[in-house]
């Protein structure tokens, strides 16, 4: 464990100091080609510029090459393809408003890296009940999973700072998880994501500069997804992702179809006159997490990202409980 020190201080390093230096100028870059949509949650005409997933897959793709540099893992190599190849996703959808189900079908290509490079286990943990083999089924489980989790943090992308905020939560608890089942070098291997997502955090919050786009979120997403596979914590990563999981059921439950949020004729959020949130009346609205939130009344757009951000440390307190539950199972 005193090995590892070094590499996990330096990728952890390298993670942060590469993204937040990195962004402003990426600011910059995109402000100078118009890259940038109107703030809808802002009463002035704010626009803010997008994609910032090159800060992100660059922070991330620099990390894991330090890591690697030491550990020379195939499960390294696996999340650093498999999460490049989602950002290629997300960067298309960026540039040019694909159909509702090229990010899925695309995303699940993104996950055969993993396959190919043999960096998983056919056993899938439960806490308390142990482990179940399923050796075929789970590799329908790896191509559905890294659509999943990069859809999912996508759909919660929707205020200023929560994609990068809730990030930022869900994989550090996602990491002391790993710890706490000892699976520490995947545990070192999961680190730079909290620190890449903490650093565009800084740009992201409330009121953001720059807004993470496809690109960003699919990156973060695929990554968070291709750890829990490799990590062999899907059950505790799912428990830590509960908000953007439920997010995203209340969506296509309610649209009832794989569709673009983009594509979505029906407001699930308006505003009041001192342009706070509330929730809308309207019925062809989807349902959304923000929409539930809401129900209790009208609040502002920080107010809104503050709760999401508690139930998401709810989420992780749950899942850190499961791994002291799946430790005593081991």
């Amino acid at each position: 464990m005193i090995d590892l020190l070094i590499p996990t201080m330096i990728s952890c390093i390298v993670a942060f100091v590469v993204v937040f230096v990195m962004t402003p100028p990426l600011m910059k870059i995109l402000q100078k080609n118009n890259l940038a949509v109107k703030d809808m949650n802002k009463k002035e005409d704010v626009m803010v510029v997008r994609p910032g997933g090159p800060a992100i897959i660059t922070g991330i793709i620099a990390s894991e090459i330090v890591l690697y540099a030491f550990l020379q893992m195939n499960e390294i190599l696996a999340i650093l393809i498999t999460t490049s190849a989602a950002f290629v996703v997300g960067y298309v959808d960026d540039r040019k408003v694909m159909g509702g189900w090229f990010k899925p079908v695309a995303l699940a290509v993104s996950a055969i890296p993993i396959i190919v490079l043999g960096a998983y286990d056919t056993d899938l943990a439960f806490p308390l009940f142990g482990t179940v083999q399923i050796p075929a089924l789970y590799l329908v489980l790896i191509i559905f999973m890294i659509p999943i989790t990069g859809n999912t943090i996508n759909s919660i992308d929707v205020l200023n700072g929560v994609a990068s905020g809730f990030m930022v939560i869900a994989s550090f608890s996602l990491s002391i998880c790993l710890f706490i089942i000892q699976n520490y070098e995947i545990a070192i291997v999961s680190l730079p994501l909290g620190f890449v997502s903490l650093a565009f955090y800084k740009y992201h919050k409330v009121p953001s500069k720059i807004f993470p786009g496809d690109s960003g979120a699919l990156t973060l997403g695929a990554m968070y997804g291709a750890i829990a596979i490799v990590g062999g914590v899907e059950i505790i990563a799912a428990i830590a992702l509960l908000p953007a999981v439920i997010n995203s059921f209340l969506f296509l439950s309610s649209v009832k179809r794989v569709v673009e949020h983009r594509q979505i004729k029906g407001k699930p959020v308006d505003h009041t006159d001192d342009f706070r949130l509330k929730a809308t009346g309207d019925k062809k609205a989807p349902v959304t997490l923000v929409r539930l939130i809401l129900a209790g009344g009208p609040l502002f757009e920080k107010q809104v990202g503050h709760m999401i951000f508690k139930l998401t440390i709810f989420s992780g307190v749950l899942a850190v409980i499961t791994a002291f539950m799946m430790g005593v199972a081991l």
